[in-house]
């Protein structure tokens, strides 16, 4: 078994080296092959240099990537996993707040039988306010609505197999949500404690706008997961019930009509059932759409609409044995 640990860096030259030697120290006794690849996103600082000084040591162990510019953390990982070659795949932050001394720990869980191990915080050293609050709520609200229950999202330090990562495509700030796409493709996963350290170098490229993010990007995965491959039930339920709301305005406005000699085409109900009908029609035709859109999608790419953990072929006889049985 190869392992491959993915490191996402941004301006963390001061970091690099101490990191390299934790991971060293930390994966000495480990019965895996590994290596570590190092991802520049665009820093400003000497981090690439760090990193082709690393590769020059430890030409055996050092992996690096260098981005043209800045990218953000979901590429780097992105790129990371596409130019490792590990069985198992081991992300981590490189600002020393994740501790490589536990990758030992997320892997004595994989061996359990677990496809996905994510690392939680319990005991967080960050900003209670601007981190800690936020990343909280974050968390109940993503575990809520995806159903994939972890306490902590936000924590890059996760292992994966690499036949879960093989399915999984990565866009804008996607790369919390992995565990979520995962699930849905049926990994079994878990969840370990792990030690956090508050940072000793640099700073934090994170704030509180990161919170309407996740929640943006929940929307998304919210979709994917749910209507991705039949894009009608969303569209055509929503407008369905557009078409149903307006019929009923136009029932009510008509039962007026009769009872109260009230007219129908003066009054503003009218409009909006008129609107309503319109827009819950639109709606339908957009589903019917997507609809088609998604099954070209498949189709020209040759993708499944299913995933596979595993095939069992039957054992084929020679015709003696089967004359012999």
């Amino acid at each position: 078994m190869k392992l491959s640990v993915v490191v996402p860096v941004y301006n963390e030259e001061k970091n690099l080296p101490e990191l390299f030697d934790q991971t060293l120290e930390a994966l000495k006794d480990a019965d895996y092959d590994w290596d570590i690849t190092f991802v520049d996103d665009g820093s400003k600082d000497g981090s690439v240099k760090v990193m082709k000084a690393l590769q020059a040591k430890y030409p055996q162990r050092v992996r690096n990537v260098v981005f043209r510019r800045n990218y953000g953390q979901t590429a780097a990982i992105s790129a990371g996993i596409d130019h490792s070659d590990g069985d198992i795949v081991v992300l981590m932050d490189a600002d020393l707040q994740n501790d490589p001394a536990d990758i030992p720990l997320l892997l004595a869980e994989l061996d359990k039988g677990f496809d996905v191990v994510s690392g939680w915080r319990k005991d967080r050293q960050d900003n209670t306010l601007t981190r800690t609050i936020p990343s909280r709520f974050a968390n109940q609200l993503i575990s809520s609505t995806t159903g994939v229950h972890l306490h902590d999202y936000g924590c890059t330090l996760k292992a994966y197999r690499r036949d879960v990562l093989d399915n999984i495509n990565l866009y804008g700030e996607m790369h919390r949500f992995i565990p979520v796409y995962a699930d849905d493709a049926g990994a079994k996963i878990s969840e370990v404690v792990v030690r956090h350290h508050a940072r000793k170098h640099g700073k934090a490229n994170y704030g509180l706008e990161r919170t309407l993010k996740v929640v943006l990007d929940l929307i998304t995965v919210k979709f994917l997961m749910k209507f991705s491959k039949k894009p009608i039930y969303l569209f055509g339920g929503v407008g369905f019930g557009m078409m149903v709301i307006g019929f009923g305005l136009f029932l009510w406005l008509a039962i007026r009509r009769i009872v109260t000699e009230i007219g129908v085409l003066t009054s503003p109900w009218f409009q909006i059932a008129v609107m309503m009908f319109l827009l819950g029609f639109i709606a339908i035709l957009m589903g019917l759409i997507a609809e088609l859109l998604m099954r070209t999608y498949f189709e020209s790419q040759k993708k499944k609409t299913y995933t596979v953990r595993e095939v069992a072929e039957p054992v084929r006889r020679s015709m003696p044995d089967l004359a012999e049985g």
